[in-house]
């Protein structure tokens, strides 16, 4: 799973390091590339090592795109642009998926929330 991300994140930065700057190669990332890679899995839980995966592949993305191999500076620099890791975020979307699931209306969630 990471090695495709890491394939599809690269060649965006390939693409777009040439004539767009960090902030817009990240608007691009946070707006095209999480939503993909995150879809439906809030929905399925993950192992750790899963999670680990996709937080690693994220902070080597930054590596490359800062030309740094400081995990500090990608740290900083995520934290600067409020970036979170997948792992952050698929901590709130499954929070999210739990919540309306359990206050759906429909029987057959009712019937399974007591489960």
């Amino acid at each position: 799973m990471s090695m495709f991300l890491l394939l599809a994140l690269n060649k965006r930065v390939i693409c777009s390091s040439k004539i767009a700057t960090e902030e817009v190669t990240l608007h691009l990332l946070r707006t095209k590339c999480m939503p993909i890679l995150l879809y439906g899995f809030e929905a399925c839980p993950l192992k750790k090592s899963d999670l680990n995966s996709l937080d690693f592949a994220m902070n080597r993305f930054f590596m490359k795109l800062l030309r740094t191999g400081n995990i500090n500076i990608v740290k900083s620099c995520q934290s600067y642009f409020s970036f979170n890791l997948p792992s952050v975020l698929l901590m709130k979307r499954a929070r999210k998926f739990d919540i309306k699931y359990r206050n759906h209306a429909n029987s057959l969630c009712q019937m399974v929330k007591y489960l």
